[in-house]
């Protein structure tokens, strides 16, 4: 039997996710979380911004990296950039409800883009 990594929502719940899958994806779909993705899961956005509780991953990609740095952002990470492949627990920040956009943004690809440089 094949382990499912365990995502836990903030208000939504735990849910079972298919190892590997997008994080933004994971949320979206599994979740049920309206999580923003203006830039379709491109890391330009910076809208599917989330906060870690617990089991943050070690690894970001580069893309991700470039952005919280041209941006100052910090103490956030890019659900569009983050593969579920453990058990974690987040707080979803940035939702479509109270955006005033229209709509989340164009659906982000099933793999990481652009694609991933670990660093």
């Amino acid at each position: 039997m094949v382990s499912m990594p365990k995502l836990t929502v903030e208000g939504y719940g735990t849910f079972d996710v298919a190892d590997g899958k997008r994080l933004v994806l994971a949320m979206e779909q599994d979740a049920g979380v309206d999580v923003l993705h203006a830039c379709g899961g491109n890391a330009r956005c910076t809208t599917c911004r989330i906060e870690f509780i617990d089991g943050e991953p070690g690894k970001m990609t580069a893309a991700e990296k470039a952005v919280f740095e041209a941006r100052g952002i910090s103490g956030v990470r890019l659900s569009c950039q983050i593969q579920c492949d453990q058990d974690v627990s987040v707080r979803a920040i940035s939702r479509l409800e109270g955006s005033g956009r229209p709509d989340a943004g164009r659906p982000p690809a099933a793999e990481i883009t652009p694609p991933p440089e670990w660093t």
